[in-house]
C-alpha cells in the first residue's frame, strides 16, 4: 500500500514536489528522502514542496524535510514549503521548524521568491 505520492515537475529553475498523502515512517520517508537526495545531486537546489494533499506527517517525515533542507542549504539551495493545511501550519509551530523553512500560502508567492542567486556552503569552519 504506498501512502505518499510525489509529482515532480518544473517551473523555471525551480523544481515543484508535490506531495499526497501520508508522510510517515516506512516507504513514504524513503521515497520523499530519495527525492530531495536526487535533486540536490543533479544540482537542482531551488525546490518548492506543496503540501496541500498531505493529511498526515510524522516526526520521521518532518526530520526528512529538515534533512533536505540542511542538504539543500549546503548545496546553495533551498527548500520552500507552500500551501500547508491548519493542521501541518499549527504542527511546524508546535515543533518550532516554522523558523526552518520559508512558509508561503501559495506557490505563486513561493516561487517568486527563488529569484537571485544563492550562496553555497564551501567549507565549515569553527571559530573558538
Amino acid at each position: 500500500m504506498v501512502s505518499l505520492y510525489i509529482n515532480q515537475r518544473r517551473v523555471g529553475e525551480v523544481t515543484v514536489l508535490d506531495l499526497k498523502g501520508r508522510v510517515r515512517v516506512g516507504g513514504a520517508t524513503v521515497e520523499l528522502h530519495r527525492a530531495i537526495s536526487c535533486l540536490v545531486q543533479e544540482g537542482k537546489t531551488r525546490i518548492l514542496i506543496n503540501l496541500s494533499g498531505v493529511t498526515h506527517i510524522d516526526s520521521r517525515g518532518l526530520g526528512e524535510l529538515v534533512s533536505g533542507q540542511i542538504s539543500a542549504m549546503n548545496h546553495g539551495g533551498m527548500i520552500k514549503l507552500a500551501q500547508l493545511t491548519d493542521f501541518l501550519k499549527e504542527l511546524l509551530a508546535k515543533t518550532k521548524l516554522q523558523s526552518v523553512f520559508d512558509v508561503y500560502d501559495d506557490e505563486t508567492a513561493a516561487l517568486a521568491t527563488f529569484s537571485g542567486p544563492t550562496l553555497k556552503v564551501v567549507e565549515s569552519q569553527f571559530f573558538m
